[in-house]
């Protein structure tokens, strides 16, 4: 239940790669063309053009379309975070992102100011975005408040939605088991969020779920000195979790629901 998604058959849960590149339509692409031109480069220094400084970034091996360029670019990126691909420290220009993507800049600059917005990110100015530099102080901080949020309202929902409707939850839970056995942690990462959103959702608060994935997602970003933190057995474990906490539920054990949740969210640091 701590760190991550993944999209699988049956979720509508996106599961998007930074391995894969967003393939645009040559109308779209010249429509983004036009769109940084009619800006002008005084726009552009302000956001960052300047790459020869920059590490390779690979192209995709394979391709995948969505309606939104940006929204695909924007789950791409979040992907690359989690994953360790965009590293702690460094700066990331948009035409460079682009290349990357087989897309103008403007779309990725789009994605790149939502994550600004997010704190996963900041702005530099005449070269680009440099990725945040996160502490352990930070992850244990951010884990505390989402306890604080989610606890409470699971230990609620506990003893007030039918058994059936945790049932229901159980192919989200198995989901989170099968990520982690890929090891990758990218792909947890989208499991995992979809499982807590789920569970969130049957309070029927739209806020407390945004909120408490805002905070899931930002829990995810790596660490300085490493883009992984957990490994294969960690993510095991945690995903076990998912399915022993939906077993007490399921049985009306409440008290041992009460232990998983907590024992849960004290292992998120």
């Amino acid at each position: 239940m701590k760190q991550g998604t993944q999209a699988s058959a049956g979720t509508g849960v996106p599961d998007p790669r930074m391995s894969r590149g967003a393939w645009v339509p040559p109308q779209q692409r010249a429509a983004d063309v036009d769109r940084d031109r009619d800006l002008g480069d005084g726009a552009g220094a302000v956001r960052g053009e300047h790459t020869h400084s920059e590490t390779p970034i690979p192209r995709p091996r394979a391709v995948v379309q969505r309606s939104s360029v940006r929204g695909q670019i924007l789950d791409a990126l979040r992907t690359a975070l989690v994953g360790g691909e965009l590293t702690p420290g460094e700066v990331y220009s948009a035409p460079a992102l682009g290349e990357r993507f087989g897309v103008s800049a403007t779309p990725v600059r789009e994605a790149m100011q939502q994550l600004a917005a997010e704190g996963a990110v900041e702005v530099v100015p005449n070269r680009g975005f440099r990725v945040i530099e996160r502490g352990a102080r930070e992850l244990a901080e951010l884990a505390e408040i989402r306890a604080l949020i989610e606890v409470p309202v699971m230990l609620r929902l506990a003893r007030t939605v039918p058994a059936a409707r945790w049932a229901d939850l159980r192919p989200l839970a198995e989901g989170t088991v099968r990520a982690a056995s890929s090891g990758c942690r990218a792909t947890y990462a989208e499991s995992d969020r979809a499982f807590h959103c789920a569970l969130l959702s049957l309070s029927g608060n739209e806020q407390l779920v945004h909120i408490a994935e805002d905070l899931h997602r930002r829990a995810q970003w790596p660490l300085v000195g490493g883009p992984v933190t957990r490994g294969r057995a960690d993510l095991a474990a945690d995903a076990a979790e998912h399915l022993a906490l939906l077993e007490a539920l399921v049985a009306g054990e409440w008290d041992v629901a009460q232990s998983l949740v907590r024992e849960h969210f004290a292992g998120a640091a």
